[in-house]
């Protein structure tokens, strides 16, 4: 099933048909007994939060693992040293250029804005990702929030049974609520084809037992409570009860991804990451408000060009697929696609190992929906892909431009328990120029 013929099957008219006109409020939820919040209390110093206007409702991040080449992607050098076998094709907008390893998506560029000038100061995996994430340097003595948690936190969720944040594929790793309450902390999928473990009840407990035994449990929740009582213990009490509530909520399906039809399933591809992109426009739909999806496979110091092979195709398939069943769902106005990573390649290929080392300096991230002005380049670097010469964007302005987009207020501080202030990206300042 090619894109087309996706867009006809679609039924825009069911985009919103699975909750009915279901209540909208705050909820926090998670079904794993996360403890990333539990060893410290949430900060009750806080300004006051006053949401700006939002350009976008709903954020699916796609996270390349490794350290994804811009070279063999979205930052071609046609006839530079620096570019290797791999060959530039021509995308749907006039001056943007894409791997050949990517036709469909090729399709799609109007509707995307490929930043070519993104710049880190952190050209190892583990910080570079906690940068990405976080838009602060890691430290051993606090976890930072990632940018779903900072969402919950300050806008809250829509759907009241759903949880706002969910990793999908590796993510859990990554996402995190840091020093904010543990009810922010991203839901974890394993395997999107097998949706949400543990989501309902066991065949061998009948409903009857099943409440006399959270009933009990709840008894002895309270009597802990009173003697212990805390934010964390208060926070767990409320996932965990939030937690049995979705296992009997009909709004459990929207982590089914068996409920779409074969030949949507089709058009986005079998693999985990492909499956991961389609349950993100379920839950987008059904009103998380915050999904990650995490293709790990980008780290190619080794036979960099034959991984492009086979990464390359992985992402265009889905990505393509993803941006038009958002658009003919009526969704992508509303939802913004990101797709980022730890850093770049470097322009030397390995001798002997004929594979890019690690390149912070320069790298290439996207942006599409929600707000974003599609079509477009933002940002240059060398002939060789070494340096940035035009309009250089840092990782905590990249998470500024995302925050920008869900009205997010940059300026505000939130305490961490050691009652240091911290904003939602540092001191990152919003890329207003990639905005319609």
């Amino acid at each position: 099933m090619d894109l087309e013929q996706l867009c006809r099957t679609a039924d825009p008219v069911s985009r919103r048909a699975f909750l009915g006109g279901a209540a909208r409020g705050l909820l926090g939820v998670t079904l794993m007994p996360s403890l990333n919040g539990l060893d410290g209390l949430f900060s009750t110093r806080e300004e006051k939060i006053v949401l700006g206007p939002a350009t976008a409702k709903n954020v699916i991040y796609l996270f390349m693992t490794g350290g994804m080449s811009h070279l063999d992607t979205f930052d071609l050098k046609p006839g530079s040293a620096s570019q290797g076998p791999t060959k530039a094709v021509n995308s749907n907008v006039d001056g943007v250029l894409l791997s050949e390893h990517m036709p469909l998506l090729a399709k799609q560029m109007d509707k995307v804005a490929v930043i070519n000038s993104m710049f880190s100061n952190q050209g190892a995996h583990v910080t570079g990702r906690y940068l990405m994430h976080t838009s602060y340097v890691a430290r051993g003595t606090i976890k930072h929030p990632t940018m779903g948690a900072w969402l919950g936190h300050m806008a809250g969720r829509t759907n009241k049974t759903l949880p706002g944040h969910v990793a999908i594929g590796g993510g859990a790793a990554m996402a995190t609520n840091g020093f904010l309450s543990s009810e922010y902390s991203p839901l974890p999928i394993g395997d999107p084809a097998k949706g949400l473990a543990h989501g309902t009840r066991h065949a061998n407990v009948d409903a009857e037992t099943f409440e006399r035994r959270m009933a009990r449990l709840q008894n002895m929740n309270k009597a802990f409570s009173a003697r212990h009582g805390s934010p964390s213990t208060r926070a767990y009490d409320k996932m965990y009860q939030e937690a049995v509530k979705l296992m009997s909520s009909s709004d459990l399906a929207a982590f089914d991804i068996g409920k779409e039809e074969s030949a949507i399933r089709d058009a986005y591809g079998s693999d985990p990451f492909a499956q991961g992109c389609l349950l993100a426009r379920r839950l987008i739909e059904h009103d998380v408000r915050y999904v990650e999806v995490a293709l790990d496979g980008w780290d190619t110091h080794d036979e960099n060009f034959e991984a492009m092979e086979s990464q390359c195709p992985k992402l265009d398939r889905a990505l393509a697929c993803l941006l038009a069943d958002l658009e003919v769902r009526g969704l992508l106005n509303e939802t913004l696609v990101v797709l980022a990573t730890e850093f770049g390649r470097s322009p030397e290929v390995n001798e002997g190992r004929n594979g890019r080392d690690h390149h912070p300096r320069a790298f290439s991230c996207l942006l599409a929906g929600g707000g974003i002005k599609g079509g477009i380049r933002w940002g240059k670097t060398d002939e060789f892909g070494a340096q940035i010469v035009e309009n250089k964007v840092t990782v905590p302005d990249f998470n500024a431009t995302i925050a920008h987009a869900l009205g997010l207020p940059l300026e505000h501080r939130v305490f961490s328990p050691s009652g240091r202030p911290f904003q939602v990206a540092d001191k990152g300042k919003p890329v207003l120029q990639l905005f319609a």
